[in-house]
């Protein structure tokens, strides 16, 4: 396992972080603690959640995630050795039962959310704490096209850096991070950082895998110049580029076949490009998965790939990924796949 730094901190993440939005859904407690025992024993020290997760978020799961891995630290009595990242929620109306209607990222709800997952986690403090969405209405979750609200009312993200500010002096955060943000979300809370002695983003968490680049248009420059790193999610598009949804089949019991709500990656633009590159990966030998996610934690921009499944045998897959180098062939093929059918899951 490779480490890479966190932005400008002294902190070294895996290059494969675990993932865990399944845990309290589709994995119980005792599936979440094996991944992250197994996880663990092959170098992982970063482990990402958020106060939303599970994931597709209900009223009767909400934190269980936290939970499920704050049981798992207080049991292995391992909290030190580890890098633990989650997110604080912005406003959504689909989202009532997260600190109710009013959810926003401002200090009384933020104060709210931290202390919230700071009791489910078992810990007095988390290693980096996410916006999980801007407060602002914004190009997020596939949206393309900005749009510029005739009235804004968000909370500035100014404010909410000065409370990201004092939890960090509180000893509650020690480092702030991005995530389903904009170029210009990025660069401004960068400036403030600069301008206002705010403290500054160490990581952006986008989405990003052979079916949706887009970080790349605007963003992978930011990540490297400002040394604000990609912790990269969805790397095999809920699961499209393994393969195992070829042909519009839906084995039973994976999370397209249960949730069919999930249809970012699953279009026929999407779907066609997919078996593109499963065929790239067969004709040389390698396994789908393993070529998507190899391909992702190779880009300079990446800090971190988050991986998540939902057993051992899919974690020890994923895993096996960072044994894999890609040859110059496979790159050049799939950058021409990437031509052919650029981005058809924004």
């Amino acid at each position: 396992m490779n480490y890479r730094p966190l932005g400008r901190t002294d902190l070294r993440v895996s290059e494969i972080c675990l993932g865990t939005m399944t845990f309290g859904e589709q994995n119980t407690q005792a599936d979440a603690s094996a991944q992250l025992d197994r996880a663990v024993a092959a170098g992982i020290n970063f482990i990402d959640t958020a106060e939303m997760y599970p994931v597709p978020p209900r009223t009767e799961t909400q934190g269980r995630t936290e939970s499920y891995i704050g049981n798992w630290l207080a049991e292995r009595g391992n909290r030190d050795r580890l890098i633990l990242a989650t997110k604080v929620a912005g406003p959504a109306d689909w989202l009532p039962h997260v600190r109710g209607p009013g959810a926003r990222l401002d200090r009384a709800n933020i104060e709210a959310a931290i202390d919230g997952s700071l009791r489910r986690l078992r810990t007095d403090y988390v290693d980096l704490y996410q916006l999980h969405w801007p407060d602002r209405e914004t190009n997020y979750f596939g949206k393309l096209g900005y749009a510029h609200p005739p009235q804004d009312n968000s909370v500035p993200l100014a404010e909410t850096l000065g409370v990201l500010a004092d939890l960090i002096k509180a000893g509650k955060v020690r480092h702030i991070g991005l995530s389903n943000e904009t170029p210009w979300g990025t660069m401004h809370a960068i400036a403030l950082a600069e301008q206002q002695g705010l403290p500054r983003v160490v990581s952006i968490q986008n989405p990003y895998n052979l079916l949706n680049r887009t970080f790349e248009i605007g963003l992978a420059e930011v990540a490297l110049r400002e040394q604000c790193g990609l912790l990269a999610y969805s790397p095999l598009a809920f699961g499209m580029l393994t393969g195992k949804y070829a042909g519009g089949a839906r084995p039973e019991g994976a999370r397209l076949t249960l949730f069919t709500r999930f249809d970012r990656y699953s279009n026929p633009q999407a779907e066609a490009a997919t078996q593109g590159y499963v065929d790239i990966a067969r004709r040389h030998g390698l396994d789908p998965a393993q070529m998507a996610l190899a391909w992702v934690t190779s880009r300079p921009f990446v800090t971190s790939n988050i991986i998540g499944a939902t057993s051992l045998e899919q974690l020890e897959t994923n895993l096996a990924s960072t044994e894999l180098v890609l040859s110059d062939e496979v790159i050049a093929e799939i950058e021409a796949a990437h031509v052919a059918q650029p981005n058809p899951s924004p």
